[in-house]
């Protein structure tokens, strides 16, 4: 199979695990073919670190004329279900792949069967009836040699028959296992006496009441590979001591099929590569399962989620995702990746493609006195700057307007060059203002400002372009909408709560959610959808939330203008 053309660059930029590949088709292993699958158990919802097997599976394929299956390993019926297998999908959509095939674990309950009959017909497996307890304390240790069961050499029929009741609606989960029959004394401990069948009687999401006992994953990962053409099998390092039972079984596989002696190249090649880590995060499925499930999040898609069905109601985009990946590599060792690299990311590309509107989240009120009362004028705003083709819409401009809180000081320090009494400063778009003067209730707070405006300094006006050193983005009292923000923080407050001894719970921030209800958009932004990326200006990016409607607008704020993450770590 014919490699795509690249230059010189490229090819010195590619990852090892491309390198591999490109041996293996240097060598012509495989007759040039190239198949990788991305294998997803169907008990939860993606997240970032999952995107990044995706890249690597489907890249590949896409790269070198390949193809990339997608197989749900759904061997454990008590986890899974059809929910999960739809997200999954949509997830691996939304990042922009396309799968050549799609199969389940499950398609192969027959085959493995059939195969695991075999192994005990031919001594490589045997049942044993000892608890879980019993079993792990007979493991040994790394440097010395576990214990063989008492029921390692048990009579091939009596092992075929107790593996025939495994699989019966009265077998008693933990009652019994399938044991392969391997080394009792190698130092990789996997390779002692693994279980390979266990009963679990729960209806499986697909197969229904059909099985009553299912193959471990070591037992049906590879063996799927095999039955399916794989050619190269693409995972994460903690799979490294994995790997010799992986070529073992198939090695069995192979002995059966009569192909031991043959096509020895024709097989699966397992290569690993890092894991993506996060900080200020977690990635285990299982803590992420607790957080949705004791409700201290709302929802695997919660925007502080690191699910990307969390990233992608928080605003991210699929392209930024992708450009995190590949900047950050492929290498063989753990690391800690930090959160501003990705939103670094996501602020580059949000910077193409959203659309600038008005917003103000923290409002107080403007009157420019010498406006003409009732008066309105159509201002118009470019969508995007950074994209000539996105087009322009109108914003409404009137004597009484809302301007950020923060925009205004009574009494400015020098170098403060927003509103401020006896100073000018150009509403964008608009004109130019001189603040006069400020209202303020009983206690003091200021509930109005008051500014004039010159008439002969609109934006765009011939002779307008004189410069002042502030420009304030504004909406129009009776032009606008009010709306809801959500603005997110870290989920964590530590660095690394995956490596701190304490509760992960403890380690949550409390401040991760604020929510501001006293906000208002321009009544463009009210119309806008989820999936629609825009830029609040001189805020940040943001994105309609799926509780969004017109009446009631709601944001999520993706992400902020400016790099804050290093300003917060110095807090610590």
């Amino acid at each position: 199979m014919a490699i795509k053309e690249e230059n010189s660059e490229e090819k010195k930029s590619i990852s090892f695990v491309e390198q591999f590949v490109e041996e293996d088709l240097a060598q012509g292993k495989n007759g040039g073919r190239i198949q990788t699958r991305f294998p997803p158990e169907p008990n939860g919802y993606l997240h970032i670190g999952h995107a990044k097997a995706i890249c690597m599976d489907f890249g590949v394929a896409e790269k070198y004329n390949g193809i990339c299956n997608l197989r749900f390993d759904d061997t454990n019926p008590s986890k899974e279900n059809n929910e999960y297998v739809e997200n999954i999908l949509n997830d691996i959509k939304w990042l922009g792949f396309k799968w050549g095939n799609i199969y389940y674990a499950s398609d192969y309950f027959e085959k493995l069967w059939e195969f695991a009959v075999w192994m005990i017909k031919n001594r490589y497996a045997y049942i044993d009836q000892q608890t879980s307890e019993e079993i792990a304390s007979q493991k040994g240790t790394p440097t010395t040699p576990g214990t063989a069961s008492p029921y390692r050499d048990r009579p091939i029929a009596e092992s075929l028959t107790l593996f025939a009741q495994m699989n019966t609606p009265e077998a008693v989960e933990g009652s019994m296992v399938l044991r392969a029959k391997l080394d009792m004394a190698n130092p990789n401990m996997h390779f002692r006496d693994p279980i390979i069948y266990r009963i679990i009687q729960t209806p499986h999401h697909r197969t229904g009441t059909k099985w009553h006992c299912y193959p471990m994953y070591d037992f049906a990962h590879g063996q799927s590979d095999y039955f399916e053409g794989v050619t190269h099998s693409i995972c994460t390092l903690e799979f490294v001591p994995h790997r010799p039972l992986y070529d073992k079984f198939i090695d069995y596989l192979k002995e059966m099929d009569g192909t031991a002696d043959k096509l020895q190249d024709n097989r699966p090649r397992q290569i690993e590569f890092n894991r993506l880590n996060l900080t200020y995060t977690v990635m285990s499925k299982r803590k992420l399962h607790t957080l949705v499930d004791e409700h201290l999040v709302k929802g695997w898609d919660d925007p502080r989620m690191p699910t990307l069905c969390g990233m992608r109601r928080r605003g991210y985009s699929p392209e930024s995702i992708r450009n995190f990946i590949d900047s950050i590599g492929y290498t063989k060792f753990d690391a800690l990746n930090d959160m501003a690299l990705l939103e670094a990311s996501v602020r580059e590309d949000l910077n193409k493609k959203a659309t600038r509107l008005s917003a103000v989240l923290d409002p107080v009120k403007l009157v420019i006195t010498n406006y003409p009362d009732g008066k309105t004028e159509e201002m118009e705003s470019i969508n995007n700057p950074e994209d000539d083709q996105s087009g322009s819409h109108t914003i409404t401009f009137s004597k009484t307007l809302w301007i950020e809180r923060a925009d205004f000081m009574e009494e400015a320090p020098k170098k403060f060059f927003r509103m401020t009494p006896g100073k000018e400063v150009r509403l964008k778009s608009a004109y130019i203002v001189k603040c006069t003067g400020c209202t303020k209730d009983s206690a003091g707070n200021i509930i109005e400002i008051q500014a004039e405006y010159d008439p002969e300094s609109k934006s765009g006006m011939e002779g307008s372009n004189r410069k002042v050193k502030g420009t304030l983005h504004w909406l129009s009292v009776d032009h606008c909408r009010k709306a809801e923000v959500r603005e997110y923080d870290r989920l964590f407050n530590t660095e690394n709560p995956s490596a701190d001894e304490r509760d992960f719970r403890e380690l949550l921030n409390p401040e991760s959610l604020k929510v501001h209800t006293n906000c208002y958009v321009e009544d463009y932004a009210a119309s806008r959808q989820p999936g629609e990326y825009l830029q609040f200006q001189r805020t940040g990016y943001f994105m309609a939330d799926l509780d969004s409607t017109p009446e009631h607008p709601v944001f999520n704020k993706t992400v902020g203008l400016k790099d804050t993450w290093a300003k917060q770590s110095n807090r610590q």
